[in-house]
Parts: C-alpha cells; structure tokens; sequence
C-alpha cells in the first residue's frame, strides 16, 4: 500500500518536467494520490497537459492565482469533479525580471505588490476554498527558500515575499489546526526549474553549491517529492506550521570551508 493511497491531492504550479511541482507530483502519484492539476494559462496547457495526463489526471485546468473570481470558478469545477480533497500543494512564486537585478531597496512599488500577490497571497487564498473540501482533515504544502532568512544575493524582493509565506505558513497552520488541517512548507536548495533560470548568478550558485554543502550533492525533485509526499500523509499527522529544508545540509553553515582554507602560498 501507498503513503497517499485514497487521498486526492490538487497541485498547483507545474511548468514542465523539471518543475518541483512536477517531483512532488511524481512522487504523490507512485504513492497512490489521484491528482488533479492547475496550471498559470494557456502558455502552459501544451506541457502541463501530457504530463497530468501521463499520471492519470482528469482534473486539468488553468487558473490565474491573482484573480480571486478564477480560483473561485476553479474550485467550483473542482466540485463537480470530486466530493472532498485531502491536499493541496502550493508550487507557485513570480517576480518581475526587473526586480531581481540590483540592489533591492530599488524595488518598485508595483514590483513589490506583485510578488507578495502571486508568491505569498494566493496560498491563503487557495487555503481558503480549499478547507471546506477538507472534510476530514488535510495538508496544505507551499515551497520557500533559505533566501527568507538570509540574504541571497539577486533574490531580492523574492527573500521578502518567501519570509512573508512561511508567516503565513504559521497563521494558517494555527487557524486550520482545529480542522484537522495541517499546513507546512519545504525549502529546497538551489534546482534547475524554468522560475530559477531568471535569477541572475543562478548557473553558478548552483555549480558551487554541492561543493559547499555537507552531503557533497545538488537537490532534485525527487528529493523534494519525497519528502513532500511523507509529510502529505498520515505518517506526519502531528507536524504543522513547519518549513522542512531540503538542501543538502546547506542551511546549517556559518562559514563554508572555501572561506577558511589556508592560500596554498601561506603552507
């Protein structure tokens, strides 16, 4: 038997084969979760379509996360389709290219309003439609990154909104707890997706970083679905308002060893 046989899981976010939402759904499905998809608009349903399908999904359809009328007709359709759902996985996250450039305190008002609306507000929003579906509990998952504790350099406003939703994975985590509703998010280390190509200086964070880390390795997507498929089931059905790094052992570093070895000219 499966972690997930059973469970329905509604997952958002999915880009391409090498979307995080991608290994999470993977993984959900080897697990046993019939899926359900959305994904950002029309660009998009020609790679996420035969991938939804490959793992069984029916459910497919498109939603802009920064229109409350379209996740309420979303989840109106959701309905029709299915009688409950047990989790919703949250793999979704913009800025404007402009604002990951430079120093952050450039920020613009508007590029601001953007990425807290679709990187941190629409979590709650898709929480908020989903829990009267989650007649007998749930989980509600998001993705962040170690950018919201520590500078990152080009992050930028992204660190800010990421800070931002691991708040709200609290809030939502204290106000859904008494449902049976668990909310949780993971931090992964650096992968190669479509969102992580637009962040300038990505190429060679990504090269340096699995000779920093302590386990000596780059993050996949299967190491996230993993992961994201336990802390979906019932095997952790005391863990809420938690973010779980996934990143190789990267967030307990103070100094890499790069920065303390002796110039070979100084032995």
């Amino acid at each position: 038997m499966g972690l997930l046989d059973g469970k329905i899981a509604l997952i958002f976010g999915v880009a391409n084969d090498h979307s995080i939402a991608w290994g999470i759904a993977k993984a959900m499905h080897a697990e046993g979760a019939t899926l359900a998809f959305s994904y950002a608009g029309p660009a998009l349903e020609r790679r996420v379509r035969p991938l939804a399908e490959s793992v069984g999904a029916t459910f497919i359809e498109p939603c802009d996360l920064s229109d409350d009328e379209q996740i309420a007709a979303l989840f109106e359709k959701y309905r029709q389709a299915y009688d409950r759902l047990d989790i919703l996985v949250h793999a979704v996250a913009f800025a404007k290219r402009e604002e990951l450039s430079g120093p952050y305190y450039l920020t613009s008002r508007e590029g601001f309003r953007v990425a807290m609306d679709v990187s941190v507000y629409s979590f709650t929003a898709l929480a908020r439609e989903a829990a009267p579906l989650m007649k007998n509990g749930g989980a509600l998952l998001t993705l962040t990154y170690y950018g919201s504790e520590k500078v990152v350099p080009h992050y930028n406003v992204m660190g800010v909104a990421k800070a931002a939703l691991e708040a709200s994975v609290r809030y939502l985590a204290y106000d859904l707890g008494p449902k049976g509703i668990r909310v949780n998010a993971i931090s992964a280390g650096p992968i190669r997706t479509l969102a992580a190509t637009g962040i300038p200086g990505f190429r060679s964070l990504y090269s340096l970083f699995r000779e920093i880390v302590p386990l000596r390795r780059n993050v996949t997507i299967e190491d996230v679905g993993a992961l994201a498929a336990w802390l979906c089931s019932d095997r952790a059905a005391a863990i809420t308002g938690e973010v779980i790094f996934v990143d190789a052992g990267y967030h307990i570093l103070g100094v890499t060893e790069r920065l303390v070895e002796e110039p070979a000219e100084a032995r």
